[in-house]
């Protein structure tokens, strides 16, 4: 994997104390400027740890995601694509944060953000997907058309992105992925607040805003786990060519706090270029610039110490007003993602078989991305996180919300990985179109093989969060971009295979034969 040395900019300083005002944009859209305290205030005296805010109401920028339209990008060109692609988020970032620190403009100019936030980041972007274009055709490839049209981004009220359009009413994804022929078994939750909630009057942070750093979460991101009814799918009939064996590898709970905010495989040689913070195990030596030399040479916290893969996740949160290391970092605060971080107390990792067929072994330096981290963006087409508690794993499983888990009961976040396989590539341009998940039968599509699926069970000690009135006290939530908003359905799960040949197949052969193996 080559090398992008890009360094990404100074972010601006972070988002400052504020009262609010309503802002009519150019175009004659409504805008809520973007405004709240510190996000490193103390608890207010009714005990509510969340930022102090005004009646202004958090606004977005919404961007279309560029690097969802790439399927089809040369491999020579792939690292130019990806530093550019990194660089877009790094716009989008920088415009989110000027957004908060230009208060005092944009209340004497209505015309501020479009005229001195969107306008110029569409032109920024509208000269990376020209470079984009460029990288790709000079070594022979072809852009999808229209791709210039993806320049201009919006700003979106709160009332808009509040529990990012996606909850109030929705259904959730019952325990299955939701893409590529599975089914969607979940029901309506019940018990579900509203994200409605105004100003009480006691500095206390809106519904719409959220969290403590006032990009979210909020109430209507939670849900009583009691309270929503059982979706969770049957799985698939085993046929006679099943692959019933699992290989379990312990990897540790990354209790040695080893993060970056890096992502090696979809910003190679980017710094921050996850702009949130990752837990890693396995693999000791994954940042922006490792490769795969890198990664077979490195230590690992895997028991079997022939299993070098890196399985990274992004943090959980706890944003009781509480602060952790990177409270003024790249990533970190300075991009909206606060509070203490929590360590998984069980980090189980898995590989199982297929219902419909023999699997065949994975390949090295396979990598696999699950879910999608920009689905208030995005939408849920690639959505596949599955929160849930301990006791109601085989009865719920919630995608576009935060479980509250009774008393003794704890939160867990679960991955079943893409299982189908085209044969051929250890990655993709998008980094999906390589591997894919089996349809509703189990069956991979033509072409595909089965492969060992991989599945994470992350168990965490949280505090319950509370809900009154339309606000939610002491909440967790995933880190995530600041302008996904920490949604729930933005989970995901990446994954490289750096094992050997020989474990490969011990693996493969494993399931195959329907043992139980370690």
């Amino acid at each position: 994997m080559g090398r992008n040395t890009r360094k990404r900019r100074t972010p601006l300083a972070n988002k400052a104390i504020a009262a609010s005002a309503a802002l009519a944009l150019g175009g004659g859209g409504l805008i809520w400027a973007n405004f709240y305290a510190s996000a490193h205030e103390s608890n207010n005296s009714n005990g509510w740890n969340q930022t102090k805010a005004a009646a202004a109401q958090v606004a977005t920028v919404s961007c279309p995601d560029i690097g969802q339209k790439l399927t089809n990008v040369p491999s020579q060109a792939r690292t130019d694509v990806d530093g550019e692609l990194a660089n877009l988020d790094r716009q989008i970032t920088e415009a989110y944060q000027r957004l908060a620190t230009t208060r005092d403009a944009q209340a004497k100019d209505a015309s501020f953000v479009q005229n001195s936030i969107l306008q110029p980041l569409k032109d920024r972007r509208a000269n990376i997907i020209d470079r984009i274009k460029l990288e790709i055709t000079r070594v022979g490839g072809t852009t999808p058309a229209g791709l210039e049209t993806l320049a201009a981004c919006t700003a979106t009220p709160a009332s808009q992105t509040n529990a990012g359009g996606q909850n109030n009413g929705q259904q959730n994804n019952g325990g299955q992925q939701n893409n590529n022929g599975q089914n969607n078994n979940g029901q309506q939750n019940n018990g579900q607040q509203n994200g409605n909630g105004q100003q009480n009057g006691n500095g206390q942070q809106p519904a719409g805003n959220g969290g403590q750093a006032g990009n979210g979460p909020n109430a209507a991101d939670f849900v009583d786990i009691t309270k929503v009814k059982a979706n969770v799918a049957a799985k698939p009939r085993n046929n006679r060519q099943a692959s019933t064996g699992t290989f379990v590898t312990k990897c540790g709970v990354n209790a040695n706090g080893n993060h970056n905010t890096d992502n090696v495989i979809v910003a190679p040689g980017v710094t921050n270029g996850a702009h949130h913070l990752h837990d890693y195990v396995g693999n000791q030596s994954n940042d922006a610039f490792a490769n795969n030399d890198k990664f077979a040479a490195a230590e690992s916290t895997c028991q079997n110490q022939q299993d070098k893969s890196s399985y990274y996740w992004p943090v959980i949160r706890l944003q009781n007003g509480t602060q952790d290391f990177d409270q003024n970092n790249d990533g970190g605060g300075k991009e909206g993602n606060v509070g203490k971080i929590l360590v998984p107390k069980q980090a189980e990792i898995k590989f199982v078989g297929s219902p419909k067929a023999k699997v065949v072994a994975m390949p090295q330096f396979l990598r696999i991305i699950t879910g999608d981290a920009k689905t208030t963006t995005n939408g849920l087409a690639n959505a596949n996180a599955h929160w849930s508690c301990t006791g109601f794993e085989n009865k719920v499983q919630l995608t576009q919300q935060y479980p509250i888990c009774p008393k003794g009961s704890s939160v867990v976040r679960t991955f079943a990985f893409q299982s189908c396989w085209d044969g051929q590539n250890i990655d993709s341009a998008n980094h999906r179109t390589h591997v894919a998940f089996a349809d509703a039968n189990g069956n991979c599509a033509g072409g595909f093989k089965a492969i060992p699926q991989l599945t994470m069970r992350l168990v965490y000690n949280v505090p319950a969060p509370v809900l009154q009135n339309g606000q939610v006290k002491n909440p967790y939530a995933v880190d995530g971009f600041p302008e996904q908003l920490h949604k729930a359905a933005t989970d995901h799960d990446d994954f490289i295979n750096v094992m050997s040949g020989n474990l490969n197949n011990k693996i493969a052969n494993c399931i195959n034969r329907g043992q139980r193996c370690q």
